[in-house]
């Protein structure tokens, strides 16, 4: 059950990023938190997933530049 809820929370960020590009900032440390909690309950992320982690990384590490 707590990982259809994760992954139902992490469908409703995606979405929110989409929706209010306002909060893209709190939305993304959201959803970093929602792949630790997935990593925490020794499940693997999917690579689609993987690779969005990766990309909001990426996204930082330009900002802070």
């Amino acid at each position: 059950m707590a990982l259809e809820s994760l992954k139902a929370q992490i469908d409703l960020l995606l979405q929110e990023m989409v929706n209010q590009p306002e909060d893209e900032h709190e939305i993304q440390e959201q959803l970093r938190e929602k792949f630790r909690q997935l990593r925490a309950m020794g499940l693997p992320l999917p690579a689609d997933l993987v690779a969005l982690e990766k990309q909001l990384d990426d996204d930082l590490d330009v900002e802070e530049s």
